[in-house]
């Protein structure tokens, strides 16, 4: 059993150069597929772009942990910068649409890759541990270019990379937008096995330990849901009420952790993706609603 969590462990975090074809959703998956996965671990190939920016735009640079991949999106006479980080397995084009809106509102855009993704340096990810280091150090890249208005944006352990910088290092931006974050390792974890229709026990748990070790952490002390007490400024928080890898009762929790300002929105009929085209104008509506809240 450690055999088999280690091995899953090392795919789920380490992504392959080969030309291999992402495991589909496990509500896709035959039984024979999932008890193949179950024995072998995913196919986990390395995040490539999808998409350029529609507008001019800069390649940056930001040394961190890894040498980050960055787009910078001007807007003329920018009320701002909104720094986007992307989710697990994830890369900085499938935060493209997103930005878009934050383009309309008047924000210069900076989305990153985190390392092991898009053309970010390393091939591993550590769900959102080491990759609070890489958005610190974007943030401090932005500021050092004088800008002083900056929000932070991110997606599910995109979200979580952000309260666990917010939590490790001295900084406060404008304000924060986290969708789907997860409450603990342990917890996202544990609703992977879910999915597959197997019991949590003991593998997530293993599969937990392992990883963190694979990485040089202890996995169940990273919890977004205890970072979120060092957070005080301006935060607001989405949730999907189809949501079948986060909970409410974590999103809840991060909700009541969070010290500042705060603003919780939920969508009944939105998932772990929650920006879809059906829900997309009330994503707008809510986000602007948060930015011109804030002074």
């Amino acid at each position: 059993m450690n055999a088999v969590a280690f091995i899953h462990a090392y795919k789920f975090t380490h992504f392959s150069t080969r030309k291999t074809t992402r495991t589909k959703d496990p509500k896709e998956l035959s039984a024979i597929d999932k008890a193949t996965i179950l024995l072998s671990g995913i196919d986990n190939p390395r995040p490539t772009g999808q998409a350029l920016p529609q507008y001019p735009y800069e390649k940056i640079t930001v040394k961190s942990s890894a040498e980050l991949a960055c787009w910078n999106i001007p807007v003329k006479n920018a009320i701002g910068t909104v720094i986007l980080f992307h989710g697990y397995a994830g890369e900085k084009s499938s935060l493209l649409t997103r930005a878009e809106e934050f383009r309309k509102l008047g924000y210069t855009t900076f989305l990153v890759d985190f390392m092991g993704s898009g053309d970010s340096g390393g091939k591993a990810t550590s769900i959102g541990y080491r990759e609070a280091r890489q958005v610190k150090d974007c943030f401090d890249y932005i500021q050092a270019h004088g800008e002083n208005h900056i929000m932070l944006f991110g997606t599910s352990m995109g979200s979580a990379a952000i309260l666990k910088a917010l939590h490790d290092y001295d900084f406060t931006p404008q304000g924060i937008i986290l969708e789907c974050p997860f409450g603990s390792l342990y917890t996202t974890v544990c609703a992977r096995f879910r999915l597959m229709h197997v019991p949590t026990f003991p593998m997530a748990g293993l599969l937990s330990f392992w990883g963190g070790v694979q990485h040089g952490y202890w996995a169940f002390s990273h919890n977004p849901a205890q970072y979120a007490e060092a957070v005080d400024c301006p935060a607001l928080l989405l949730f999907g009420e189809q949501d079948d890898r986060v909970t409410l009762e974590e999103t809840n929790l991060i909700y009541a952790n969070l010290k500042g300002r705060k603003t919780l929105k939920t969508y009944p009929n939105a998932g772990h993706a929650l920006f879809t085209e059906e829900n997309k104008d009330n994503w707008t509506i809510d986000v602007a609603a948060f930015i011109n809240s804030i002074p």
